[in-house]
């Protein structure tokens, strides 16, 4: 599992023209689902992605995590994005078979967020599937690549 962390002062994601997710400072996750990912990796990403320490500290040092921040002021939104898993090593077109199969990324995804939402408050979420519109401003810039 493949998730694209951004530090973010806002950050919302639109389907249709309606916003269907929004957070104010916190962090959005781009998640890629691959082969073989299951439910334990979830729970892994999931556990990073709430204790990862890329927010300031008083002495301006990345020493924060969304937990240390509180659910009332670190959002965290998820967004599903296959596109995460593609081969660029050859050629100039991506290959998706390293990609988990629509039906079993979904599932994968979903569970995502249910176990975020239940172990976070502040959790938001895209749309599996849908054509989504992502609005961010990255707070840094910080972004980081994390996989389990």
């Amino acid at each position: 599992m493949i998730g694209l962390l951004q530090r973010v002062s806002h950050a919302s994601v639109e389907v249709d023209g309606r916003c269907v997710a929004q957070i104010e400072r916190g962090l959005l996750v781009l998640v890629g689902v691959q082969r073989g990912d299951d439910i334990g990796k979830a729970a892994r990403m999931l556990e990073r992605l709430l204790g990862y320490r890329v927010f300031e500290d008083e002495k301006g040092r990345m020493n924060r995590s969304l937990r240390d921040l509180g659910p009332d002021v670190g959002g965290l939104l998820l967004v599903p994005q296959f596109t995460l898993a593609a081969d660029t090593r050859s050629g100039t077109r991506p290959s998706f078979t390293s990609a988990a199969a629509p039906d079993d990324a979904q599932a994968i995804y979903e569970n995502l967020v249910s176990a975020a939402k239940s172990a976070w408050s502040g959790t938001q979420s895209g749309v599996f599937g849908a054509d989504m519109q992502v609005s961010l401003l990255n707070s840094g810039p910080v972004t980081f690549w994390l996989e389990t």
